[in-house]
């Protein structure tokens, strides 16, 4: 009996302990909540009064942004639809409220504003790849980054790198030649070239000397991948458990790859900088220097440029930006290519150091590259699925070159309207960035209504549902390139038409990408005629970090006989494959 009692006092110490803590773990938890809840209570008052789905107790909607990339685009598709008459929807994760605007008064408070500028917190997972770079920098690092940056991509910079634009657009069109006959993924020969011309103009390198642009390109693509698992696995999310996974080593292996080409194209350009040497390295026979484009372009300030209608690079001409200034407000210290001005720069006193170069390298390199190679892919598919607008294309290219081979010019892209017009509705259907999400912090007051967005939500436009407005685009899943049409884009609201974001952090670059695929895609069409067999309503949508087709870009390739390629039998040595 004595060895029962024993035991039993044994037992009633190990338990009582537990016991202990779970009585006081539990009131702590309640009381935590409480308290959370009551820090938060102004946020749940104005949450309560906006649309959308309830969700699950806790979870919210978390359950519906699990899945494949091309699952979660088509159940938020689906879902967005059911408030189609709502100018914003509210969205609960957990604990946390996404706020989904579709006006665009709405969505011109949140992307012209001087305030609200902080990017949504999952753009924290982009820090081990762009450091504190101008994609998710914030605050007064942001703002003189981005001040040094503007003038490098003006368009008396970019006039200078027509020539590369030109060069490395016929070396794609010679090697696609060996995939004429067979259906094949143009966005791998897409993605090779925006890298290989980003290396030779922004970067001012020779691609010849740099590590395989089509490695990085692919290790790009595989960590954009990581990235999303991140945000649609949210056991990912936290960095201990993160590291625990094989994704962790995974993402390290790419970042070597990416972080590696970066380091070698910085080391090599401040090799030739201490040398003397300015502009880019890459040369090729028929090239014109530097002094030969100064002269080029003094001449063409005597002709003025008629001021654009509708639309200007991108975006609606009544939108201005730092990127719009008078050619005269540029100084010529500041006419410098983009990493040239950086390494000139930190050498000239201004606070900048080697990481800080390394972190907007990195950045530039993506931002200027897998957008705008989503963004051709999709205008090839569209041309070949638009038999006729394509036709309507090449009729004006026709019109413009007649039967030379000749490379194009800065005033030949500004003649190519109805190419430029087709590339804009391309953006209209399928943005490259199909979301930009804002962190707010003060509330906003909406235009469209009178519902306020309370501080501590994140601010959603989803531009890839904006862009498709019936009320904004008539047939608005119906390729129209008439859609901007001088009259028509003059009538709507500016802001209802974002693919590079507006206001103050709108993309740095979007003059950039508008010229260089000008350039690439006229070249393409002028050598190809363009096929695609799988219908837009096939298409399998992947909206994560950049909207593309999980199944690809297919198409095929006709070789048009008035050309018979001729424009790349004189053109300079191309670059192997």
């Amino acid at each position: 009996m004595s060895a029962t009692i024993a035991a039993e006092s044994a037992s009633g110490s190990i338990f009582a302990p537990t016991a202990l803590f779970y009585y006081l773990l539990v009131p702590a938890v309640v009381l935590w909540y409480a308290y959370f809840r009551y820090s938060r209570r102004r946020l749940y008052e104005l949450a309560d009064k906006l649309p959308g789905p309830e969700g699950l107790p806790l979870l919210g909607s978390a359950h519906e942004f699990m899945g494949s990339a091309n699952d979660i685009y088509k159940r938020m598709w689906a879902r967005s639809n059911e408030y189609s008459d709502t100018s914003a929807i509210k969205v609960w994760i957990g604990p946390r409220l996404l706020v989904f605007l579709q006006d665009p008064r709405d969505v011109e408070l949140i992307l012209s504003s001087n305030v609200h500028l902080d990017k949504s917190v999952e753009y924290r997972y982009f820090q081990p790849w762009f450091g504190n770079g101008l994609l998710i920098s914030t605050g007064d690092h942001w703002r003189s980054h981005r001040k040094l940056i503007a003038p490098t991509f003006h368009l008396n910079v970019l006039k200078s790198f027509i020539d590369l634009f030109n060069h490395n657009s016929r070396g794609v069109v010679d090697k696609m030649r060996k995939e004429i006959g067979h259906e094949f993924d143009v966005h791998e020969y897409m993605s090779e070239a925006t890298v290989e011309i980003l290396l030779e103009t922004a970067m001012g390198v020779n691609k010849k000397e740099q590590e395989n642009g089509f490695e990085y390109a692919m290790a790009v693509m595989k960590m954009c991948d990581i990235l999303h698992l991140r945000h649609t696995k949210f056991w990912l999310r936290p960095e201990t458990i993160f590291r625990m996974t094989r994704y962790f080593s995974e993402q390290t292996r790419l970042l070597g790859i990416i972080h590696g080409l970066t380091k070698k194209v910085i080391k090599n350009k401040k090799a030739e900088f201490q040398k003397g040497v300015r502009g880019s390295l890459a040369m090729y026979p028929g090239m014109k220097n530097a002094d030969q484009v100064a002269k080029q372009e003094g001449k063409a300030k005597e002709t003025k440029t008629e001021e654009p209608v509708g639309h200007s690079y991108g975006q609606a001409a009544g939108l201005k930006d730092d990127l719009d200034v008078d050619d005269n407000d540029v100084g010529e210290k500041k006419r410098l290519a983009f990493l040239d001005l950086l390494i000139e720069s930190a050498q000239n006193g201004v606070v900048l150091t080697d990481q800080d170069i390394k972190e907007e390298v990195d950045t530039i390199m993506f931002e200027g590259h897998d957008t705008t190679a989503a963004g051709s892919s999709f205008f090839l598919c569209m041309m070949g699925l638009h038999q006729d607008i394509q036709d309507k294309v090449v009729e004006e290219l026709d019109q413009i070159f007649g039967d030379s081979d000749r490379p194009a010019t800065f005033q030949d892209t500004l003649e190519m309207k109805y190419l430029e017009r087709c590339l804009m509705e391309t953006l209209r259907m399928y943005p490259p960035v199909p979301i930009i999400a804002r962190q707010l912090r003060e509330e906003v007051k909406l235009a469209s209504s009178d519902n306020i967005i309370p501080a501590g939500c994140t601010v959603v436009v989803a531009t890839v549902k904006l862009h498709r407005q019936p009320e904004i685009y008539p047939n608005p899943t119906v390729f129209n390139p008439d859609n901007f049409l001088p009259e028509k884009s003059a009538s709507r609201h500016y802001y209802a038409y974002v693919p590079f974001s507006a206001g103050p952090r709108s993309c740095v670059g979007r003059k950039y990408a508008m010229l260089k695929l000008k350039i690439l895609l006229s070249t393409i069409l002028r050598n190809y005629r363009i096929n695609a067999t799988i219908p837009e309503k096939d298409f399998q949508l992947t909206a994560d970090i950049i909207l593309k087709r999980a199944e690809g870009f297919k198409i095929s390739l006709t070789p048009r006989k008035k050309s018979g390629l001729n424009i790349t039998s004189a053109r300079a040595p191309t670059v192997s494959a």
